[in-house]
Parts: structure tokens; sequence; C-alpha cells
């Protein structure tokens, strides 16, 4: 299909997709595209789709970005839902170790140059990852920031080059722990400490009452997101 095709498809199908569940997304996703991927980050989004995709489509792929700065609650969370849902997540790595970056960049990037920092270690592996794939799923919502209010549903991923498909577009952080709570999920127990959004332990603190949701994310800079979404 070229990119033509591809832009057709994608405008009838985001009228179409907009008035469907997340499950049926998946579905539509996943007999289009069988070259598809899930990008994960254990995060609460992330755990719900993990397991609405291993009903639909157990055998496609589900990825992370492992920057080497997760919690230990990250990884821990990882563990338990290879273990519940007898998978393996593919682990994409940054070409740097922490110790090469430190030797090129300076101590602490994420501190001096959080946007260079995103870049190494999220941005491009991500770049390296998407190339292998026709189209991927993630975990944003319209309501977590203004950066993310006009996602589609399915849209077409200019940065990336591919297909990507946002389920929960149109879900509420209630819709998300509604369903984390019906259906008994693991999910990273840092959401039980505020934090609704979690990234690398350098630049990750819980979210004070009436903050934004990502208000924990790069505080201190004028920063929101990490690069992976336009």
């Amino acid at each position: 299909m070229n990119l033509l095709e591809k832009e057709e498809l994608i405008h009838q199908a985001s009228i179409d997709l907009e008035k469907m569940s997340a499950g049926e997304v998946i579905s539509w996703a996943v007999g289009r595209f069988p070259n598809l991927v899930l990008a994960c980050s254990f995060g609460a989004e992330d755990v719900v789709l993990v397991d609405i995709l291993s009903k639909i489509s157990p055998s496609t792929n589900i990825f992370y970005l492992d920057t080497d700065l997760h919690f230990k609650e990250t990884y821990e969370t990882r563990d338990r839902l290879e273990d519940r849902y007898g998978i393996r997540f593919i682990q994409v790595k940054p070409k740097l170790t922490l110790e090469e970056q430190e030797e090129q960049f300076g101590a602490e990037l994420w501190s001096s140059n959080p946007n260079q920092c995103c870049s190494l270690r999220k941005v491009d592996p991500l770049t390296s990852i998407l190339a292998q794939y026709e189209a991927w799923i993630t975990g944003i919502r319209r309501d977590q920031a203004p950066t993310r209010a006009n996602a589609k549903k399915i849209e077409y991923d200019t940065k990336f080059g591919l297909v990507k498909f946002n389920p929960l577009a149109d879900w509420s952080s209630d819709d998300v722990w509604q369903y984390i709570r019906e259906h008994k999920l693991f999910y990273n127990p840092l959401h039980d400490q505020n934090y609704p959004s979690i990234g690398c332990d350098k630049c990750t603190r819980p979210v004070m009452p009436g903050e934004n949701p990502r208000a924990g994310r790069w505080s201190g800079h004028q920063k929101t997101e990490c690069g992976l979404h336009k």
C-alpha cells in the first residue's frame, strides 16, 4: 500500500473507528495491518492495551524502550505481565550505555539537556524499531495533555512514517481504572503513590493535588513530551 492509499484509508477509517470500542479498533488494526506492533511503557493505559491485545491477537509483537533508567517498579510490572500472559516483550535499547553517554555528553544529561537525553535514549531507539513495522498502537488519550487533545484513533504518523492507532483516545482516566479493576489487572504500584504518568526515575516525580497529570514529567523544564508523539 503506497502513501496515498494509506492516507485515503486513514481518512475514512478515522470516521468509522471513532464510533468503535478499543477492542474493535485493535481488531480492525490487526486485520488490515498484520505487520503491527504495540508500544508499551507499563503505565495504566498500556496494561489495558496488553490485556485487550492478548485476547484478540496474542502473537502480535509488543516492545518497550529500555532507557536503563526506569523505576524498579516498572521493571517488576514488566515481569509480572510477562508471567501472566506468557509473553516476552521486545527490549529496545539505546545505542549508548549510560557510561558512554556520560563520556560524550557529560554527567546527568537528563538534567542539563533533557531533550537530547530523550532523543538518545527514546526517540532514536523508537525510530529503529518502528522502521520494521507498518503500523503501531499507543496508549495515548486525549485528556492526558493539551498536546494530545486532537489525537485520532487512527492517523498517519508523519514523524516515523507509519500508521498509528490510539484505541484509548476517547477514554478518560476513570475508564482506564474501571477496566483495570473489572479485569483485575496488574499495574505499576507507583500509580498508587501519585504518579499518574511514569517515565524514567531521573525525570519523574509525584504529582501534587491540582496539578496537571503530566506535571511530574521533566519538572522544572519547559517540556511535557519526550518526543515519541508529535
